[in-house]
């Protein structure tokens, strides 16, 4: 363990140093301690009081002698109770923003030889370090992930997307194997039937090790949120009925509050603890870990190291003071603007977790507030919209694009109107092409175009699927676009309007960012906006949501009353 010692050399930074090798010396831990003293190198480590203490690159501590508790805690190598015995392949899923990239990420991290060399870990940083980290690009990679081809690892961490599409992606092996088994002639949208079947093998062995419990663990990742818990209740017994019953449970970012004077804290850490005590029955048998709300960002090396330990907790830098700004208008302003164009597509986009049902939700009930008729649905095969709503609302149309009920339908059109000139074979044939699974993708492409020329009568809210996805959708948008101009290329192309074009019209649709005011939300926010910009696509309006700073006058209300009933 590497130690740094961050002071001029006073008394206080020499009284520290002894106790840190008191405690090493105590819990059989080998440190390597140094003193940093010159103060340009103590403030480029993020130091602004000394003495300051930095483990394995992690500010730790500041501005005074550390107690021997804090110092045993510091040394202490416990790890979360999921990393003991691991078998060789890491599931972790659950609802968007839970942090399972940051989880399977410290996990990969834990994982790796104390001795690895320098290569192997930039391997590892470079692989981390794409915008693909959340998804797994390739089902044809993902089964080869599975199957004896990854033999040179000991342990493989899939970080997958939400729920829904995880939920998606893990049915496919089975899926496949099922559709090949029966089928052996034609083609499907992945090729030549004959091409696919020399895949079989690897689509069983990778159906193989999802159900096997010696090497595949499945970890529900969950906020002490009401509805992040009972999302990894509904996902655990789905992944049942797939046969991957070897299931764990984390709760990443428990709150503890430390004033329980503090109002927000108080209620914060009141509802978190209800949520966990009327956790479901089946989650309650589930082997559990906790992993405490964290004072850092989960981004780099260190803070990653650090997540996944008992000991290491890096502390903010308290004399970071944000920059005075002028306040931003709230969601009211917002929807009166939207209100002025009488109709059209609004589209809330971001990551997941950040509230996009949430600020749909109230974007669509605030429009209703304004005698408009509204259409609100969701992409996201998660579908909170209903539970978030809890009720009826005249004048608002409420449903979602659901992946199996749009297959179905999608299904019976082609199969009505190509049935006809038809034989029996040729009829059989068509319906063992459209049974493959990824029809569905092409499915929920048509239901999704036909919710946004919606807008051109009356309001469409559409709360969409965490970022990756939406952008796979609108590849999707973009796909049919280019391939509908080159059909009518030469026969009145200026006339076709495709979904693209919609999108692209500044006065029919209103693209939504929304996140949170933490690094990652906001860069995948930006990234997100840049990637709809190279589409021609303009974004709105951004919402950060669950902004402390913008609740601050209704803090210092709620404590003066809290105060007064105090004193009362």
């Amino acid at each position: 363990m590497e130690i740094k010692v961050l002071g001029t050399g006073c008394g206080k930074c020499q009284a520290t140093i002894v106790r840190l090798e008191k405690a090493a010396f105590a819990a059989g831990v080998s440190v390597d301690i140094t003193q940093v003293s010159a103060p340009e190198d103590i403030l480029r480590l993020g130091a602004t009081v000394t003495p300051a203490v930095l483990i394995d690159g992690v500010l730790v501590h500041g501005g005074s002698i550390p107690t021997y508790e804090q110092v045993a805690g510091w040394l202490r190598t416990d790890t979360a109770s999921f990393l003991d015995r691991p078998t060789r392949h890491l599931f972790f899923t659950g609802k968007g923003g839970v942090g399972k990239t940051s989880l399977s990420t410290a996990t990969a991290l834990a994982q790796m030889a104390s001795d690895a060399s320098d290569t192997d870990r930039a391997t590892v940083r470079e692989q981390l370090s794409g915008a693909c980290t959340t998804e797994i690009a390739s089902f044809d990679e993902f089964a080869s992930l599975l199957s004896d081809a990854a033999d040179d690892y000991d342990h493989i961490a899939f970080d997958t997307a939400p729920t829904g599409h995880t939920l998606r992606l893990l049915s496919l092996p089975q899926a496949w194997s099922g559709f090949l088994a029966g089928n052996d002639r034609g083609a499907s949208c992945l090729g030549p039937h004959s091409g696919l079947k020399m895949q079989e093998v690897r689509f069983k062995a990778a159906l193989d090790a999802l159900s096997d419990p010696a090497q595949t663990t499945v970890i529900l990742v969950s906020r002490a949120d009401k509805s992040a818990i009972a999302e990894a209740a509904r996902t655990s017994e789905e992944l049942r009925t797939l046969g991957l019953n070897n299931q764990r449970l984390i709760i990443n970012g428990v709150f503890h509050a430390s004033d329980h004077g503090d109002v927000v804290a108080a209620a914060i850490a009141a509802l978190e603890e209800q949520a966990l005590n009327e956790m479901p029955t089946s989650l309650r048998s589930l082997p559990q870990d906790q992993i405490p709300l964290r004072s850092f960002d989960t981004v780099g090396l260190p803070a990653l190291r650090a997540l996944l330990t008992a000991s290491t907790t890096p502390i903010a830098n308290a004399e970071i003071v944000a920059e005075a700004s002028a306040p931003l208008p709230g969601l009211d302003a917002l929807v009166d603007e939207l209100a002025l164009a009488g109709h059209g597509l609004i589209m809330v986009m971001g990551k997941g977790g950040v509230g996009k049902t949430t600020v749909a939700a109230a974007l669509a009930l605030g429009l209703i507030q304004r005698g408009k008729t509204v259409h609100l649905s969701t992409t996201d095969p998660a579908a909170h919209l209903v539970g978030t709503l809890d009720g009826d609302v005249p004048g608002l149309q409420v449903d979602r694009i659901d992946p199996k009920v749009e297959t179905r339908r999608y299904i019976d059109k082609i199969m009505a109107s190509r049935s006809p000139g038809l034989n029996p074979q040729e009829q059989a044939l068509l319906l063992e092409d459209l049974r493959s699974p990824c029809t569905e993708e092409v499915a929920v492409f048509h239901a999704f175009s036909k919710i946004v020329n919606e807008g051109r009568s009356a309001f469409v809210v559409l709360d969409t699927a965490p970022t990756g996805h939406s952008l796979l959708l609108m590849d999707a948008t973009g796909a049919y676009h280019r391939q509908t101009l080159r059909e009518f290329e030469g026969h009145g192309a200026g006339r076709v309007t495709t979904p693209l074009m919609r999108l692209q019209d500044g006065t029919y649709t209103r693209i939504i960012l929304v996140t949170l005011p933490e690094v990652t939300p906001v860069s995948q926010a930006a990234a997100l906006q840049d990637d709809l910009r190279r589409a021609s696509v303009e974004p709105y309006a951004w919402v950060i949501n669950k902004s402390i700073l913008a609740a601050a006058p209704m803090i210092r209300c709620w404590q003066r009353e809290w105060r007064a009933n105090a004193s009362r």
